[in-house]
């Protein structure tokens, strides 16, 4: 019965600076600057790590005001342990939170890297642009 046994662990919290880092990276996200992720990971309105082995091997976090606005933010599996419906299993945890705790007018956003937005649109993201709005950035870096 233990070949049953769900090897992933996903709990409530954020990863240290380090394995935040190295997730990013690994997944192909960009990195961060160390000070920059101390600052931000104490700002997170919920998050969840995805361990494996005692490891962590995914994450995922919603930052924002708490009442109106709400992002959600470093989402990422490390590529070994893709393609098993572990960002399913985050995205599914990030949204239930919403739905627990954010208020029925708050605003959730997020930024879909190629193929991700087919699994952010099975937990009900759409597309800006269709609702006249226009998703835009501003890196601090491109001043």
């Amino acid at each position: 019965m233990d070949s049953l046994k769900d090897p992933y662990e996903l709990r409530v919290g954020v990863p240290s600076v380090e394995d935040y880092r190295r997730l990013r990276t690994t997944a192909g996200l960009s990195d961060k600057a160390p000070e920059a992720v101390r600052i931000a990971l104490p700002g997170t309105w919920f998050g969840v790590v995805l361990h494996h082995g005692g490891r962590p091997v995914g994450m995922g976090r919603i930052i924002g005001d708490g009442g109106t606005a709400f992002q959600v933010v470093d989402i990422c599996v490390e590529p070994a342990h893709q393609g098993k419906g572990l960002g399913r299993r985050i995205m599914a945890a990030l949204t239930g939170e919403l739905e627990r705790r954010a208020p029925a007018t708050a605003y959730v956003s997020l930024i879909a890297d190629g193929p991700a937005r087919f699994l952010y649109e099975k937990f009900g993201f759409a597309d800006t642009a269709t609702h006249g709005s226009i998703g835009m950035y501003r890196s601090m870096g491109t001043r």
